[in-house]
């Protein structure tokens, strides 16, 4: 074999070494999907739009692939009007592909029948700045994310320069307009199924308790968050109440946008986000301004039940009870 055929075997072996196993992953049972981490009312530049990105290995062999730690370079998303409109992307993300780095990561390994998964703000790769209806899909680059030559940051999708590489399906995003702020300054909730705005009743504590959990239960964190003093309970703890008093406005606004999400991913203060597979309100006791409730929750899990018994501590303000505190204690199984 003269020089010139060996460099073209060569050249198309590892041209190969890329193309074929992705390919033939995506044949032979690699799925990659996407769909919302926390579905509910999305508004323009307000909440993150958080989507769970997952590959499902279905083969019979272990798929391996490139995960940065800035995951810039390792995803996606592209985001479209109805008339196929593409968004520009989000200033940071061309800050972070267009600045010279290196770029670090790890080789994720997906067995036979497993999953990998992990979340992203949509609003980090797009900006979404107008409301309407939009189409989203992501792209997950298995051997990293390689910048092509006069890009326009219309969109970072480059098929060209990233040949290896999987999409997902589609989902629809729906922006409204900037929320309806309420009497205190802070957005109204809507509901995600009417579209109605939520509004907190004069509910007395049990009933609060009661809507709560059954929405919990449900997953309509919308309605779970209603009656949640979420200042009150992220100030529980010493280091955080600091943080809050030493925050502005729209640093305090952060704060409990970021403690919201870490009570949906049971980051901190799991036990209040666990879903009862029932519940029996048991005792509630209340003055003019504090109210405790006591409840039985029950949680399956497996071939037994765990049962804890929860109290909740409720203040009321305006003639409206919200929940400001909770303990647990565990009652061992049946």
């Amino acid at each position: 074999m003269n020089n010139f055929n060996r460099c073209w075997a060569l050249a198309l072996l590892v041209l190969l070494s890329v193309v074929v196993p992705l390919s033939a992953a995506a044949e032979s049972g690699i799925e990659f999907s996407i769909r919302f981490f926390d579905r509910r009312v999305y508004y323009v530049e307000s909440d993150p739009v958080y989507v769970q990105v997952s590959i499902t290995n279905n083969s019979p062999a272990t798929y391996r692939f490139k995960l940065a730690d800035e995951r810039a370079f390792s995803i996606d998303f592209d985001v479209r009007t109805m008339t196929n409109r593409g968004l520009e992307a989000a200033d940071s993300l061309i800050r972070k592909r267009t600045q010279s780095q290196q770029v670090f990561f790890r080789e994720i390994a997906v067995e036979s029948g497993e999953s990998f998964s992990f979340v992203e703000d949509v609003r980090d790769y797009v900006n979404l700045r107008q409301s309407g209806s939009f189409v989203v899909r992501a792209v997950i680059y298995p051997e990293l994310y390689r910048p092509e030559p006069n890009i326009t940051p219309i969109s970072l999708i480059a098929p060209a320069a990233n040949p290896a590489k999987l999409e997902s399906n589609r989902l629809s995003l729906s922006i409204r307009p900037p929320a309806i702020p309420g009497p205190d300054g802070v957005p109204l909730e809507m509901d995600v199924a009417t579209g109605a705005v939520l509004v907190r009743e004069k509910l007395p504590p049990d009933q609060v308790v009661d809507y709560m959990l059954t929405a919990r239960q449900k997953t309509q964190w919308e309605k779970f968050f209603l009656y949640l003093d979420l200042e009150s309970m992220l100030s529980r703890d010493a280091v955080r109440r600091r943080e809050w008093l030493a925050e502005g406005e729209q640093g305090r606004r952060r704060m409990i946008a970021r403690y919201r999400q870490e009570l949906q991913s049971s980051v901190t203060d799991g036990d209040i986000a666990v879903i009862p597979s029932e519940f029996i309100i048991e005792r509630t006791q209340y003055n003019s301004f504090e109210g405790t409730v006591f409840v039985l929750e029950k949680f399956r899990n497996g071939n037994f039940t765990e049962l804890k018994r929860y109290t909740y501590f409720l203040q009321q303000k305006d003639g409206v009870w919200t929940i400001v505190d909770y303990s647990v204690v565990n009652l061992g199984t049946e």
